[in-house]
């Protein structure tokens, strides 16, 4: 009896102890949780730090590119709310002196880099050029980024540390709690399960201490369901943690694969899937084998072994490698901006890698395109100071030749000899006159001139001075334009750009001049940086010779620069066109695919009572909710258009080739409508796909889209006959429109979108 007695007191007690561990547990896993969530509140206040000081970056560069005072006021309130968002950032790691210290010695490095924004903006302002290459050159700005993002980078990872650790550490209490209760359940069972034996063995005598016995077992039971309770509610928290986590990555712009010590991945976020085409299965020596990697020259191949994944796996840790990836053989890569580091394990040993994706294909497109218009002004510069000096000697040197023609009248030998140094000096007249329109500094006489009748009086000039073996056809505008410029200039750089055309087709071939009223909205101005949004008269010579490589159409506007052999040519044609183009107001554009042919697009503004009418977009934007497969080989351009389909509430197929087209279809993936490109690297165009797409699909609608201009594309036999046309550039209601007609269209109709796309690269 007294051993029963004990047996049943030492059970008690155990249940006790139980249920005191498992209250005291209870409490720790909510205090676990709770610094779950401040961590989680760290990362997501340093995001929004990052986020300010990226705005703050981006406006300021904005600024001072367009000097647009609602740039400036914009920099000037992200500036204003980055020291509260340092305050308290500070007041949450309170707790914890390194990441205090790291955040005190960042934040007047803040401090100095909003400053030489300021100055940046300030010098562009004033335009003092000098100091704004000397503040450049000192780079002082891009170092203080640097060290701000080092520093902000190892406050993440040290709260990242504490949020792994705090997650283990309630996901340890929280198991612990479930064992104890369970084992609170266990010992309650057991000793009902010895009450009821003694009470079958000494019923009457122990029918009381039964009942108060199963009394006690209730309670305990009720308060096992109670901790039960609490610790789906502490698991549930945590879910809710893990979700928002996840969404975090999700939502990232910037790429991040996780990846284990076998090269298999971990985790990605859908980022790194757009980033580098991976998908979910798939192995990443797949994706290596179907891309080509450079080093940031973009010509300097990178070994396997030398990639970044690999890298890391051997150990390295680095930050901000730069790396140009190219899709088999496309000719455009994506620009990333790569780090990485290791993961090990306690022992040391390398366990995987963790790796970040930034895409700086956009920003690094914008800043070539930008050095380019500021080598060419700079050389602007340059040549009509030198010319302007020239012109003076000239002066001087043609009245004397005219003077001493005259003295020199009675001996015809040395008067012959004057007579060729005057011819000499009225070529280097000319090439000094060659020299200033490119400057912009020659002597323009502007008035509204009628832009068709000039094209077309030229283009009757050019029939006997080409040559029969080239065929010249003109497609204008059926409305008069008018534009406010010396029309003798325009004939001018007409038949300049005719005569490049010539010579680019030795064999023969087609010549076309076009005519259009245009709008460039405020995409494409911010893909240009030196064009003004606004109404255009567009003038387009296309012609189907050899085309030019891309390192020729980056010089083509430099003055003496030519392809030509020595003697054939100044290099001074596309030079006038470009410097008539900048100061008649208006802006020149270049397309050229090798072996294809060239498009040279002069946009002049209309004349201020001409009538606008076409300028005015159209509101209305007609939308879907039908399935469009995107086939564009750049990818800047394919990117644009799937956001824009997107938005208009279309799903949308992404392919970079028509080999790709072709696989997502027999995958069995239903599309609506083909909206591809028509020149495409390859093997297979446009034309070929949209027929083979047509074979194994009868009824499919199509709608074409290319670099070239919808009427050089039918001159030069590229598309069919008849189809219904889309002029580039484009606004997004047109785009809604023409997609909404091509997917009305009947089957036997052909929809062709040709031109520059809008806001995005002009490459087709």
């Amino acid at each position: 009896m007294i051993r029963q007695r004990i047996a049943l007191g030492l059970g008690l007690g155990m249940l006790l102890m139980i249920g005191a561990a498992s209250v005291g547990l209870d409490i720790k896993s909510r205090r676990d949780s709770a610094w779950v969530d401040h961590s989680l509140g760290v990362l997501q206040k340093t995001s929004d730090l990052r986020l300010l000081l990226r705005t703050a970056e981006s406006t300021a560069r904005g600024f001072s590119l367009t000097k647009s005072e609602s740039l400036r006021a914009e920099f000037e309130e992200t500036a204003g709310k980055i020291p509260s968002a340092i305050a308290d950032l500070s007041h949450a790691v309170e707790d914890n002196p390194f990441q205090g210290d790291l955040l005190r010695n960042t934040e007047p490095l803040i401090s100095r880099r909003l400053e030489i924004s300021r100055e940046f903006a300030r010098l562009h302002a004033a335009g003092d050029i000098a100091n704004i290459e000397a503040l450049r050159d000192r780079g002082e700005g891009r170092a203080t980024m640097a060290t701000i993002l080092a520093n902000l980078d190892r406050f993440t990872a040290e709260e990242k540390r504490l949020l792994a650790l705090r997650s283990a550490t309630s996901r340890t209490t929280g198991s612990l709690l479930l064992a104890i209760d369970l084992a609170g359940v266990a010992l309650v069972l057991l000793i009902a399960g010895f009450l009821i034996r003694r009470s079958y063995l000494a019923q009457r005598a122990l029918h009381a201490s039964l009942i108060r016995t199963r009394a006690a077992a209730s309670s305990l039971a009720a308060k096992a369901q109670e901790q039960d309770a609490s610790l789906a509610a502490a698991h549930e928290q945590l879910r809710h943690s893990a979700e928002v986590l996840q969404n975090t990555f999700n939502g990232m712009a910037e790429g991040v694969l996780v990846i284990d010590s076998t090269d298999a991945v971990v985790f990605s976020n859908p980022a790194v899937e757009r980033l580098l085409g991976y998908r979910p299965g798939r192995r990443l020596a797949d994706i290596r084998a179907e891309r080509r990697f450079f080093e940031r020259d973009g010509v300097t191949p990178i070994p396997v072994n030398e990639l970044p994944t690999p890298r890391v796996l051997r150990g390295e840790a680095f930050d901000r490698h730069e790396v140009v990836v190219h899709l088999g053989d496309s000719r455009e890569g994506i620009r990333l901006m790569v780090s990485g580091r290791p993961l090990r394990n306690a022992a040391g040993d390398i366990t995987g890698a963790a790796m970040v994706y930034h895409d700086i294909t956009g920003p690094h497109e914008t800043e070539r395109l930008l050095r380019q218009a500021q080598k060419l002004d700079a050389i602007g510069k340059l040549t009509g100071g030198v010319a302007h000096d020239f012109n003076n000697m000239l002066t001087i040197i043609t009245g004397a030749i005219e003077a001493l023609i005259d003295e020199l009248r009675d001996r015809p030998a040395a008067a012959a000899t004057a007579a060729l140094i005057g011819q000499a000096a009225d070529r280097c007249t000319e090439l000094i006159r060659h020299l200033l329109a490119f400057a912009r500094k020659q002597p323009l006489h502007p008035r509204d001139s009628d832009v068709n009748s000039t094209v077309l009086d030229i283009a009757k000039l050019l029939r006997p001075t080409l040559g029969e073996q080239i065929e010249i056809n003109s497609i204008l505008e059926q409305e008069a334009m008018f534009a406010h410029i010396d029309s003798a200039q325009l004939a001018n750089s007409l038949v300049n750009m005719a005569i490049n055309a010539r010579d680019a087709m030795p064999n023969g071939g087609k010549l076309l001049f076009e005519t259009r009223l245009v709008t460039l909205d405020d995409s494409y101005a911010k893909a240009n940086p030196d064009v003004r949004p606004g109404p255009y008269i567009m003038i387009a010579v296309s012609d189907t010779g050899i085309g030019m490589p891309q390192e020729v159409q980056d010089r083509a506007f430099e003055p003496f620069f030519t392809t030509k052999a020595a003697g054939d040519g100044s290099g001074l044609g596309l030079s006038m066109v470009y410097g008539f183009a900048k100061q008649s107001g208006g802006h020149v554009k270049l397309y050229s695919e090798e072996g294809r042919g060239t498009t040279v697009r002069l946009y002049l503004p209309p004349a201020k009572s001409a009538d606008l009418a076409a300028s005015v977009p159209d509101t209305s934007l007609p939308r879907g909710g039908e399935t469009i497969l995107v086939v564009e080989d750049d990818r800047l351009v394919r990117d644009f258009v799937v956001v824009q389909l997107q938005a208009l509430g279309y799903k949308t197929l992404p392919a970079s080739t028509a080999a790709e087209a072709l696989s997502r279809m027999e995958a069995g993936e239903v599309f609506d409508l083909l909206f591809t490109d028509v020149i495409m690297p390859g093997g297979m165009n446009g034309q070929e796909l949209a027929d083979e797409v047509r074979r194994r699909r009868p009824g499919t609608k199509v709608l074409y889209t290319s670099g070239y201009t919808d009427n050089a594309l039918i001159e030069h036999g590229r598309l069919n006959q008849g189809a219904m046309l889309l002029t580039k550039p484009y606004r997004r209601s047109e785009l809604a429109q023409m997609v909404r007609a091509a997917l009305s269209a009947s089957d036997k109709a052909v929809l062709v979108a040709s031109g520059e796309l809008s806001a995005q690269t002009d490459r087709g």
